[in-house]
């Protein structure tokens, strides 16, 4: 089958964690025989701050790093669909593009062609407002990527059909490497979150590095100068923005990584983890979370994860883990059975071609994925 799919980016995860998807699933979809276009804003806002920090040079290595997958870059004004879904017979659009190309592409997708919309964020329910300007009349449904968000779609009749689409890792890229020379204890990689848990990352991530004396490091971006001097100020290292297909590297160097949610995900729409639970457990690096409702039974916390209700028992599980290496072995390799078995960019793709199957699109010669392994 021909994919067609209009994203944000898929070169530049700069403050964008869904090109971390889009690439194992494009990945995945080509392994199989498919043919996959991606379309991408030439002047978008993530690879454009990308390349005002770091110049060209990402952009070159993501060439290197992923040689089969590309992009085609467009301008929303002189963008020709009829062109550009010519021959689709499937077409993603994902929800960071503009509603105006939203509803031309619903306009132009030839008869045949299956139309879903891809949601990976929180507006549905912090900006329902903003997700009301979109157009899905003429889409066969939705991708949300919890059942919170699936739900909402449909209480607000935005959508007629909406499917369950997590995240997951891309175990092509995510995966334990060879032990590495230590860097120090505890890494983080997320990005500072515009307030949405600057009292949560004091709570769960800088007190506790601070009482327990451990070597730590965060990367990420848009880290206002007060909260940089706030890490220093808990003897945690800053490093800017990672490469996502750096971070298994990086795991390998530290021995314990924390989840910490943004609030309106823990609030108002329980039972998503978000990308980076899925890729650290890929790595096999043993992972603390700060509380997050796993109520769609995606994991088994405790074992592959702990869960930390507050500041002192992030406190307790970071030095457990530390002193214990037996149960931070254990529970690493338990956390890595779970996403081999549950959460690969392969099962994703094995259920998204199900759902196709179910709208009626045209069968393809199936393949089995060798990353389900």
């Amino acid at each position: 089958m021909k994919f067609v799919l209009f994203y944000h980016s898929l070169v530049s995860d700069w403050n964008h964690g869904n090109a971390h998807f889009l690439r194992g699933v494009a990945a995945e979809l080509l392994a199989r025989g498919h043919e996959v276009e991606v379309y991408e804003p030439a002047q978008g806002w993530s690879l454009g701050q990308l390349r005002q920090a770091y110049g060209e040079a990402p952009v070159e290595e993501f060439g290197r790093r992923f040689p089969k997958l590309r992009s085609r870059f467009y301008d929303p004004a002189t963008l020709d669909l009829d062109e550009a879904l010519d021959g689709a017979d499937v077409a993603l659009v994902h929800e960071w593009s503009e509603p105006d190309l939203v509803a031309r592409v619903g306009r132009h997708a030839p008869r045949g062609c299956r139309l879903l919309f891809h949601d990976t964020h929180h507006r549905s329910a912090t900006a329902p407002q903003e997700m009301a300007r979109y157009d899905l009349s003429r889409y066969h449904g939705v991708l949300a990527f919890g059942e919170a968000i699936r739900r909402r779609y449909l209480e607000q009749g935005w959508c007629a059909r909406a499917w369950t689409w997590h995240e997951a890792a891309d175990t092509r890229v995510f995966r334990p490497l060879p032990p590495a020379p230590r860097r120090g204890d505890l890494v983080w990689i997320g990005n500072w979150g515009d307030d949405e848990r600057t009292r949560e990352l004091s709570e769960f991530l800088l007190d506790p590095v601070r009482r327990l004396g451990l070597s730590a490091r965060v990367h990420g971006v848009r880290y206002p100068e007060a909260a940089r001097a706030r890490l220093a100020g808990a003897g945690i290292e800053y490093r800017d923005w990672l490469p996502n297909w750096r971070v298994p590297e990086t795991f390998a160097q530290f021995r314990v990584t924390v989840h910490v949610p943004r609030r309106p995900y823990v609030q108002a729409l329980p039972g998503i983890p978000t990308i980076r639970v899925f890729e650290a457990l890929a790595c096999g690096i043993p992972l603390v979370c700060a509380p997050w409702p796993d109520e769609e039974g995606l994991f088994a916390p405790g074992r592959d994860y702990l869960v930390a209700e507050d500041g002192a028992a992030m406190q307790r599980h970071l030095r457990d883990l530390l002193h214990d290496r037996a149960r931070a072995a254990e529970q690493a390799a338990h956390g890595l059975r779970t996403i081999r078995a549950r959460h690969t960019c392969a099962h994703r793709v094995d259920q998204l071609l199900a759902i196709l199957a179910e709208l009626g699109a045209r069968p393809a010669t199936p393949v089995r994925s060798l990353s389900h392994a």
